[in-house]
């Protein structure tokens, strides 16, 4: 790439944006920002993300403080359901190792999607039927991205984990979810105590194609 295109590149905010999502386990509750703020930024994040169809079928739920520790915290909802299924003999010391670095941060986002929105969706518009719960898991990673991106960009690291389907339950009946609200992902967030590792990139000639 030519210096001037290096410098195009470089000029664009949200590619510059884009580079400080990073999958982020060493956290702390010492961040800059509010609560407000926090969720005033994922608010617009959830907004403004595209859905096939603008169904805007993605739901996400705000856990701080005391309610993210019903979910990381030991004996929490995290550990009781992981026991269920951890192999007999199996230690759980690197588990309870990872649970309390997500309980570190200040607090953890749920990621759903509105399934009576896809169902709607397929009844609406037969034609397309088979591709709404394709198009509903672009719509939950779009989101995830869109709120990773947004809060990275206000200093706030996370991970994206999946204990699901494990906790669905728990969770429903913890914090009164919807019936017809599917799970289908985690993140813990909060302050940046250590970066990500440099990451190591394919080359991007195997990866975009340009024809004409």
């Amino acid at each position: 790439m030519s210096e001037t295109l290096q410098a195009f590149v470089k000029s664009n905010e949200f590619l510059d944006g884009m580079k400080k999502r990073r999958t982020i386990y060493a956290l702390d509750k010492d961040i800059k920002s509010s609560k407000e703020e926090i969720v005033a930024t994922i608010e617009e994040a959830v907004k403004n993300a595209p859905s096939a169809f603008n169904s805007q079928s993605a739901r996400v739920v705000v856990l701080f403080g005391a309610e993210s520790d019903k979910l990381w915290g030991e004996g929490g909802i995290a550990e009781q359901a992981i026991r269920k299924v951890l192999p007999e003999g199996q230690s759980f010391d690197s588990t309870a190792k990872k649970l309390a670095s997500f309980n570190a941060g200040v607090g953890t986002i749920l990621y759903f999607e509105d399934m009576d929105v896809i169902e709607g969706l397929q009844k609406n518009f037969p034609l397309y039927a088979d591709n709404f719960p394709v198009w509903s898991e672009h719509s939950t990673g779009i989101t995830q991205f869109a709120v990773w991106s947004a809060l990275a960009n206000i200093g706030i690291g996370g991970s994206l984990q999946h204990y699901n389907p494990l906790i669905d339950d728990a969770l429903r009946e913890t914090f009164d979810i919807p019936a017809n609200w599917k799970l289908r992902g985690q993140m813990p967030f909060g302050n940046i105590v250590a970066p990500a590792d440099p990451k190591e990139f394919q080359p991007i000639d195997e990866r975009v194609k340009v024809f004409g």
